[in-house]
C-alpha cells in the first residue's frame, strides 16, 4: 500500500500533482471551509478538500507549488496553517496528538487552549447569569438594577465575547466575513443600543422595570435594554463550542484508539542478552519477547512459542487467534496464554496498525457530494445574512416600527443565522462512522467510497481467499465400508509418510492428522520416497504406506471410488493410501469454505445486492462452491484479464459493481468496478486497488460494510436537512421580529449540538442481521458441506 505522499517526500516530477496535509486553525464554520478551499484552488493545479471538524486540509497541488507557499496563501486568508507531520508508524500515546485538536479551534479536547476557554466560560456564566435572571424576572428586578447589569455585562460583551471579535477583526482585515462577524456584530449592537439606552434613552431612570417576553417588543417609549442578549449570545455560543467540542472529540477517537494499541517498549533479544528497549527503536530482524498480558510489539512471525492472540481491537476479530511456530503475528495484538518469542517482518510506517491509522486519517477528509453543495452555500451564506440584516433594519425603519424592535430584529438575525451546522453535518459523521467502521474491521477510504458503497446492486466475488479460506485443508477421510479400518488410523500413517514432503497437500495431511490425534507423536518414517506427479511411500511401523493419486479406479473398492468421484466432482484433489498393497483410505484434500460465507451471501441478497462469482478455478469447483452458497451467476476459469471484462460489461449494462477479491491477479478488477473491496490477508497490490478493506476474518463484515455506509449516509442527510431546515424556520421569525436575540443564540448553538449528537450515534451502531432464512438456498449441512466418512 503506497504511503501518503507528505511535504518531506521525496522529488518528483514537476508535472506530477502531489498531497500536502495542511492542519489550519481559526476556522470555525463552513464559511471558514469554503474561504480556505477557495484561496488555495485559485493557485493553478491545486485543489484542496478542509475538513472543519479535524482542522485539516487535504491539498493536491504540483511538486512547482511549494508548501511554504501554501501555508502562505492559507495564512493570507486570514488563518493559521502548517504541514501535518508524517506519521512513521502508528501514533504515539504519548505525545500529545494534533487530531484532539485543530488549533485555534473549538474547545474540548485537552490542553492549555482549552483551560483558558474553559475558564473564560466559567467567568462568563459566574458574570452573565444575575444579569440574565435580573432580565427576565421582573419580580427580582429591585431598584437601579439595570446599572448592575450593566456594570456585569461589560466584561462580557468585551472580555467573554473576545474571541468572536477577534476572529471577526482578523477576517475584516482580510476583506472575509464568517460565523464570527455575525456573533461580533450581535454582540456589539446589542450592548451599544442597551448602553445608548441607559444613558441617553431614558432606560436607566431609578426604577425602571422590563417585562418578560421571549419576543422582541416596544413599550409605552421607555427604551428596554437587551443586555441579557449580550450576555446571553456569547454564554450561549461559548458553552455549545464547548460541548460541541467535546463531541467532536468524541468522534474522532479511532485515531485516539489506534494510538493506544501501540506498544511502548518491548524486551528484546540482541547478542543473547535481552533488555527492554523503546518499541520504535525495533528493527526488521529482531527477535522480541511478548509475555501473557503484554501488546505484539510490531508485525512479525512466532519463531518459538504458542498462544491465543486477541486482535479485537486490531481487526474486529471477535474469536482469538491461534499463534504457533511460524503464524504470522499483527502489532498491537494482545497475547492471551503463553510466552512468545517473535521475529520482526515489519517496523514504523510499513506496519498493519500504521496502514490501518493512514487509512482512518485519510477517510476523515472526505466530503461527500451534497456537502460539497452545502459548503458552497455556506460560503455565500454570511455576506448573505448581513445584508438581510441590513435590509430587514431599514424595512423596519422605513415603515416606522420602533428604533429599538428594528434593531433587536436586526441583531436576532444575525445571531440566530449559523453555518456551523452545515460545516460538521458531512465530518463529524465521517470520524464517527470511520471510526466505528475500524472496530468492527471495516477501513473506508473516504466519504466517496461510503457513497459508492451504498449504491452498488452487484458484488462481483472471487472464490479463492474470499469465499474459502484460500489454505488447503483436508476435507474427508473415507475408508472402505465392508473393512474393518480405523479412518484416524490411516490418517496417522499417512501423515507419517507425508512429513517428508514440501507438497500442501502433505502440509495439510499432517495439519489435519495433529488436530485429530490423540497427542502421540507421529511415527518417523523410514526409506520416504517421491515420486513427481504419482506421490510418496515409505515404511512406517514396520509396514510400507504409499499416498498417492488414486490412477485407475479398477480394484478400488466401491465407497473408495465414490470417495474419489465426489472429490472430482467438487473440484477437490483426492489421495489414495495404500497399506501394503490393500487401498486402506482416500483422503479428499480442498480449499474450504468459509464457515460464514453462506450467511454473508444470503445478507447481500437480503440487502437487495446481485452476488456473482468470478473464479480462475475450474468449472467443477467454482461450480460446486457456487451451488453451496446459491450463487445462480459463475464465470470460471478467469484470467486476470477477464475479471476486468466481465466488470465492464456489467457496467455497461447498467449495472454499480464491486469486486470483493485479495489477490494481485484481482488488482485489475478491483481498480475497474466502481467500488473495489480488499480482503483480510490481501497482496498490497489487492489492497492499494481496493476502496474498502476489510481487515476482519470475516466475510460477514461486507453485509457489515454495506449497512454502515447506508446508515452513514443517511445520518449525513439527515444533518444537513436539519441545518438547511434550522435557517429557513429561524431566519423568518427573527426577520420579522419574533425571535429575541438571546433565544436565537441559544437555538444556533443547540442546531450544532444536534448535529454532532446525531453523528455520535454511529460510534455505537451494531449492524442488524436477518436471523431466519429461508429454504433450499443450499445452505451447507455443516461447515464445510462435507460429511466425515468412515
Amino acid at each position: 500500500m503506497a504511503d501518503r505522499p507528505s511535504p518531506t517526500a521525496s522529488p518528483v516530477p514537476a508535472d506530477d500533482p502531489v498531497s500536502t496535509v495542511l492542519v489550519v486553525g481559526g476556522m470555525t464554520c463552513a464559511a471558514c471551509v469554503g474561504r480556505v478551499e477557495k484561496k488555495l484552488g485559485r493557485l493553478e493545479g491545486v485543489s484542496a478538500t478542509v475538513n472543519l471538524a479535524t482542522g485539516r486540509a487535504k491539498v493536491s497541488h504540483p511538486a512547482s507549488v511549494s508548501v511554504a507557499g501554501l501555508v502562505a496563501v492559507v495564512e493570507s486568508a486570514g488563518y493559521t496553517a502548517r504541514p501535518a507531520e508524517p506519521p512513521a508508524g502508528p501514533p504515539d500515546p504519548t505525545r500529545p496528538d494534533e487530531h484532539r485538536r485543530p488549533p485555534d479551534g473549538p474547545p474540548g479536547s485537552g490542553g492549555a487552549e482549552e483551560r483558558r476557554e474553559r475558564d473564560r466560560l466559567l467567568v462568563t456564566t459566574l458574570l452573565a447569569a444575575p444579569v440574565l435572571v435580573l432580565s427576565m424576572v421582573p419580580a427580582w428586578q429591585f431598584r437601579n438594577w439595570q446599572w448592575l447589569c450593566f456594570v456585569l455585562a461589560a466584561p462580557v460583551a468585551v472580555w467573554g465575547a473576545w474571541p468572536f471579535h477577534h476572529r471577526a477583526l482578523r477576517g475584516l482585515r482580510h476583506g472575509t466575513a464568517t460565523m464570527d462577524t455575525l456573533v461580533s456584530l450581535g454582540v456589539a449592537a446589542s450592548f451599544a443600543w442597551s448602553s445608548y439606552a441607559l444613558f441617553l434613552g431614558g432606560a436607566g431612570e431609578s426604577g425602571m422595570t422590563m417585562p418578560l417576553s421571549l419576543v422582541p417588543s416596544a413599550s409605552d417609549g421607555v427604551a428596554h435594554v437587551y443586555l441579557e442578549a449580550a450576555v446571553g449570545v456569547p454564554l450561549f455560543i461559548l458553552a455549545g463550542r464547548w460541548l460541541e467540542g467535546r463531541a467532536r472529540h468524541g468522534t474522532g477517537s479511532a485515531l485516539r484508539s489506534l494510538a493506544e494499541l501501540a506498544a511502548k517498549d518491548v524486551a528484546v533479544r540482541r547478542g543473547g542478552v535481552e533488555r527492554r528497549i523503546p518499541a520504535a527503536d525495533l528493527a526488521v530482524g529482531d527477535v522480541f519477547l511478548v509475555r501473557p498480558g503484554e501488546r505484539v510489539a510490531t508485525d512479525g512471525t512466532v519463531v518459538e512459542g504458542s498462544s491465543a492472540l486477541d486482535l479485537s481491537l486490531v481487526t474486529g476479530e471477535s474469536h482469538p487467534i491461534e499463534a504457533g511456530p511460524g503464524s504470522p503475528v499483527i502489532g498491537g495484538a494482545v497475547n492471551s496464554g503463553g510466552l512468545l518469542e517473535v521475529r520482526a517482518d515489519a517496523v514504523g510506517a510499513d506496519t498493519q496498525l500504521a496502514r490501518i491509522t493512514r487509512l482512518v486519517e485519510d477517510a476523515q477528509t472526505g466530503k461527500a457530494a451534497v456537502q460539497r453543495l452545502a459548503d458552497s452555500v455556506a460560503a455565500v451564506f454570511v455576506p448573505a445574512v448581513m445584508s438581510v440584516s441590513v435590509t430587514v433594519l431599514g424595512f423596519w425603519l422605513g415603515a416606522g416600527a420602533d428604533r429599538q424592535a428594528a434593531i433587536t430584529a436586526a441583531v436576532a438575525v444575525l445571531v440566530v443565522a449559523c453555518p456551523c451546522a452545515l460545516g460538521l453535518a458531512t465530518p463529524t459523521a465521517l470520524l464517527a462512522a470511520t471510526g466505528r467502521g475500524a472496530r468492527l474491521g471495516i477501513l473506508v477510504s473516504g466519504v466517496q467510497a461510503l457513497e459508492r458503497l451504498k449504491h452498488i446492486d452487484t458484488v462481483v466475488l472471487d472464490k479463492t481467499g474470499t469465499l474459502t479460506s484460500g489454505r488447503m485443508s483436508v476435507i474427508a477421510v473415507t475408508v472402505p465400508a465392508d473393512a474393518d479400518a480405523d479412518a484416524g488410523e490411516v490418517l496417522r500413517l499417512a501423515a507419517a509418510v507425508e512429513q517428508g514432503s514440501d507438497h500442501p497437500l502433505a502440509h495439510a495431511i499432517v495439519a489435519h492428522a495433529h488436530r485429530q490425534g490423540d497427542g502421540r507423536p507421529l511415527p518417523r518414517p523410514v526409506g520416504f520416497a517421491a515420486a513427481p506427479g504419482s506421490g510418496v511411500s515409505a515404511m512406517v511401523d514396520g509396514a510400507e504406506v504409499a499416498v498417492v493419486r488414486p490412477g485407475k479406479l479398477s480394484g478400488i473398492p466401491g465407497r473408495l471410488r465414490e470417495a474419489v468421484h465426489a472429490a472430482e466432482t467438487a473440484g477437490h484433489t483426492a489421495v489414495l493410501v495404500r497399506v501394503g498393497d490393500v487401498p486402506r483410505a482416500v483422503i479428499s484434500v480442498g480449499d474450504t469454505l468459509r464457515s460464514d460465507a453462506y450467511r454473508a451471501v444470503e445478507h447481500l441478497r437480503r440487502l437487495g445486492l446481485r452476488p456473482v462469482l468470478a473464479t480462475g478455478d475450474r468449472e467443477a469447483t467454482a461450480r460446486s462452491i457456487a451451488g453451496r452458497l446459491g450463487i445462480t451467476e459463475v464465470h470460471a476459469g478467469a484470467l486476470p484479464e477477464d475479471k476486468a471484462a466481465l466488470v465492464a460489461t456489467l457496467q455497461g449494462h447498467g449495472g454499480r459493481v464491486a469486486v470483493v477479491g485479495d489477490g494481485v491477479n484481482d488488482a485489475a478488477a478491483l481498480a475497474a468496478a466502481d467500488l473495489g473491496i480488499a480482503m483480510a490477508g490481501g497482496t498490497d497490490a489487492a489492497i492499494g486497488a481496493a476502496d474498502v478493506t476489510l481487515v476482519r476474518e470475516d466475510l460477514q463484515a461486507l453485509p457489515d460494510a454495506v449497512r454502515l455506509a447506508r446508515h452513514t449516509l443517511a445520518t449525513i442527510r439527515a444533518n444537513l436537512v436539519w441545518a438547511f431546515g434550522y435557517n429557513l424556520v429561524t431566519l423568518p421569525l427573527a426577520a420579522v421580529g419574533r425571535l429575541d436575540p438571546m433565544i436565537a443564540a441559544a437555538a444556533m448553538s443547540a442546531s450544532s449540538l444536534l448535529v454532532v449528537g446525531n453523528s455520535l450515534r454511529l460510534r455505537t451502531w451494531k449492524p442488524s442481521r436477518p436471523r431466519a432464512f429461508g429454504h433450499g438456498s443450499g445452505r451447507p449441512r455443516t461447515a464445510t458441506g462435507w460429511e466425515t466418512a468412515s
